[in-house]
């Protein structure tokens, strides 16, 4: 969304298509999962008096109309792209097939997944990881518009911290909002690293894959290595208004 109220903002949409095609060029494989909040959200069904399993697939629609702007904003830029949806609509991307994904990324495209699992009551966060885990991907990186994971509230509370490293256990512990129990469930049970960082600072992406130490790193045993060098990884940026949650 960036300065827009609805819709995608053109400008923030190829600043994240030069910083996934600057990870891309540099060797990276990069599979990229959308939200659609800036569209429509399955939980503000409700509010239209919408049944919720309706809601949900109006957010899946959402989240493939984001994922045909940001490859045709790739595709501008000349990276090879294939945009696999969770849904079958034959016209406009390909159907998901965990295969068939693994070797666009052999190929060296760039992969986005749309309409998250094809499945209600399931978040695009959830797609997110259980995607990552599908491909092997190193890492789950969860771009949002704060650079990391706070002791509280940043926007809210001026004397939050930022941890550099937190381990699975302590983010349960504390009880802190990396993102939905059933999406960190499926990276913690896995041992998928979660790295959440300011996607819309330009350059973040590509400082993240160098090993820069930006972010918030979520691992299982907490260590003091901050190299980062991940054979492919599992992005998932917002077009929508980047609250943490997808």
């Amino acid at each position: 969304m960036g300065q827009q109220q609805y819709g995608i903002d053109a400008t923030r949409l190829m600043q994240y298509a030069k910083e996934i095609k600057a990870a891309a060029d540099a060797g990276t494989q990069v599979a990229v999962v959308i939200g659609g909040g800036n569209i429509f959200r399955g939980v503000q069904a409700a509010a239209f008096g919408l049944d919720r399993v309706q809601g949900d697939y109006m957010g899946m629609l959402a989240t493939v109309i984001n994922s045909m702007a940001l490859q045709s904003a790739l595709e501008v830029l000349g990276v090879q792209t294939r945009l696999l949806s969770g849904l079958t609509i034959q016209q406009v991307c390909e159907p998901y097939l965990r295969r068939r994904a693994l070797r666009h990324l052999e190929k060296g495209r760039v992969v986005i997944f749309g309409a998250g699992i094809g499945s209600p009551y399931f978040t695009t966060d959830s797609a997110a990881s259980l995607r990552a885990i599908e491909i092997e991907a190193d890492v789950v990186l969860k771009g949002t518009r704060v650079d990391g994971i706070y002791t509280a509230d940043p926007e809210k509370d001026p004397t939050a911290t930022r941890y550099p490293e937190i381990t699975f256990d302590e983010v349960i512990e504390k009880n802190l909002n990396v993102m939905d129990m059933t999406a960190f469930t499926l990276c913690k049970e896995n041992n998928l690293p979660i790295i959440v960082f300011d996607m819309n600072t330009a350059g973040n992406l590509q400082k993240l894959i160098e090993g820069d130490d930006i972010g918030t790193r979520v691992v299982m045993i907490s260590s003091n290595t901050n190299s980062l060098e991940p054979k492919h990884g599992s992005l998932q940026p917002s077009l929508g208004t980047p609250t943490g949650q997808a």
